[in-house]
């Protein structure tokens, strides 16, 4: 790429932070956990503050160098690897928490903060930040901004697009210019709503340098039920029933027999893990938390659950969720072959919760279509599931397989009324199901946007369209 080399020597001169070059080093920020990476970039910048992404931004500007904005790399759409020659610019060492205001009910934080070790923080404060994605430990503010990232608390809480107050960014051009987007307030009316323009944008609008986040107060009691069934159709209808009887859960997760079997493996449990799981919280109350989990316990029982552990203090409830959390890894795990390189499709879509039956249903019968085992498991509360094969990228003929089973998801989710990402995004690995989800000119208008904010194409190129 022409200027590259000098706007890296230009680079170093010009921040206080670092800029490396080591091969090795690039390498670790070029990869995703899914298996995709690249030697694409060419080094990997470290800012320490908003006048070093400025710098950067002006600079890319002018020497034409494409930037890619990561925050730990954790993205399983191919959102967050380097496709063309450029620089990472990863924001790790901006991680400090600026402000906590409890009145006003906001933290301000920069983009490198990891949500765990936010929460870790405020929850001697009787606060949390709501939106707690599986990969939560390592996950970073910015990273989920730009992901518009969900959780297990997304029946409840939603996603980080109602969780962002106000953002300020940098901008591509030629003064890397600082703009505040969005306002302190949860009330915000001045004009188009810039800063939910960002969120989700996958770094190919702006670069994040700020979040103002809303907090909420932590539940007085949580009560929790893991339960365990034969029979997929059995969890499904402990699900509906819970659904239809006016109860939203604070958390709704599953796990399909064979991921469970290798979750298990993952983590030190106190109890036997075996079938299919079905982890269910309710916010309650000290005074109503053993009526409640009574009625959970009972739902359960009655619809199949061969067995049901029960809590109703933090540590307990965690060590019940450290199951659930040990998802990805099992989904590794059970398509890691010795000797042969693997690549990881894990879905994301997303159905009306009335039509999860049908997706379920649906997702297995495309196992006995392309003969595969695939895992099930995801957020079953909101209807959002990540159905995953593994393949090996080598071999032409498991690609065509995967590709297919994956165009079949993608159309299963959108015959159902549903769509082809809730959490994880669109990347490159989804380009072409989101032209097929969208109707008419979003497409255009989209492209339109992406230009004005980043006229020269240098933000994150080859991600969404």
């Amino acid at each position: 790429m022409v200027g590259l080399s000098e706007f890296v020597e230009e680079l170093k001169k010009s921040i206080r932070g670092e800029v490396l070059e080591d091969p090795n080093i690039v390498a670790l920020y070029s990869r995703e956990p899914d298996g995709l990476s690249s030697t694409a970039a060419k080094a990997v910048v470290f800012p320490e503050g908003p006048d070093d992404v400025s710098t950067i931004a002006a600079l890319a500007y002018r020497h034409e160098v494409i930037i890619y904005p990561q925050g730990s790399t954790s993205s399983l759409s191919g959102n967050a690897y380097p496709v063309r020659e450029g620089v990472v610019v990863s924001f790790e060492r901006m991680d400090r928490v600026k402000e906590v205001n409890l009145v006003d009910s906001v933290a301000v934080v920069e983009p490198g903060v990891r949500i765990e070790e936010l929460n870790t923080g405020l929850a001697p404060k009787g606060y949390m930040f709501p939106v707690d994605p599986a990969s939560q430990s390592v996950a970073t503010v910015g990273g989920a901004i730009n992901n518009g990232a969900g959780g297990m608390r997304g029946a409840k809480y939603g996603t980080m697009r109602d969780w962002v107050n106000g953002l300020e960014v940098v901008l591509i051009d030629s003064e890397g210019t600082r703009l505040r987007l969005g306002c302190r307030t949860v009330k915000c009316r001045q004009g188009y709503d810039l800063a939910r323009l960002i969120i989700g944008s996958e770094g190919t609008l702006a670069l994040v340098t700020e979040a103002t986040l809303r907090v909420a107060p932590l539940p007085e009691r949580i009560v929790t039920a893991l339960a365990f069934f034969s029979s997929l159709d059995e969890l499904v209808k402990a699900y509906m029933d819970i659904k239809s009887s006016g109860v939203q859960p604070y958390v709704a997760e599953f796990m399909d027999a064979p991921t469970v079997e290798l979750a298990a493996g993952a983590v030190s449990l106190p109890f036997e893990a075996k079938g299919n799981m079905f982890l269910v919280s309710l916010e309650s109350t000290p005074e109503s938390a053993e009526r409640h989990l009574r009625w959970l316990e009972e739902l359960m029982r009655r619809n199949g659950a061969r067995a049901v552990y029960t809590a109703t203090d933090r540590d307990e409830t965690e060590r019940l969720y450290s199951l659930r959390r040990a998802l990805f890894p099992a989904q590794v795990n059970m398509f890691r072959r010795p000797g042969k390189r693997t690549q990881l499709f894990i879905e994301d879509i997303v159905v009306p919760p009335s039509k999860v039956p049908e997706a379920v249903r649906g997702l297995r019968a495309l196992d006995s279509k392309y003969g595969l085992r695939s895992s099930l498991g995801g957020h079953i509360g909101d209807g959002n599931i990540h159905p995953a094969i593994g393949f090996d990228p080598d071999d032409p003929q498991e690609v065509k397989v995967a590709a297919s089973w994956f165009k079949d998801v993608v159309d299963l989710a959108l015959g159902l009324g549903g769509a082809i990402s809730a959490e994880h995004g669109i990347g490159t690995l989804k380009r072409e199901a989101l032209a097929k989800a969208v109707e008419g000119r979003q497409l255009e208008i989209m492209r339109a946007i992406k230009s004005v904010f980043d006229p020269k194409g240098l933000l994150n190129p080859g991600k969404l369209f």
